[in-house]
């Protein structure tokens, strides 16, 4: 049986958390940043959860953890 690999581009985008949430980072914090309001780019700064309904899929890019 061989080893199961973890597909790289995921791993560099997700992060396990040990009760089994995913998460991930918030999009829109790349460039024009001049006319969005400092209240929202705090709020982007932090990470959000993956939703359930992609969680199976992400598990199975990332069979390690």
């Amino acid at each position: 049986m061989p080893k199961i690999k973890t597909k790289k581009a995921a791993a560099k985008r997700f992060k396990i958390h040990p009760s089994g949430n995913i998460s991930r980072g918030k999009a829109n914090k790349r460039h024009i940043l001049t006319k969005k309001k400092r209240k929202r780019l705090n709020k982007l700064k932090k990470s959000g959860l993956v939703d359930a309904a992609n969680v199976p899929n992400l598990k199975r890019c990332l069979p390690n953890g």
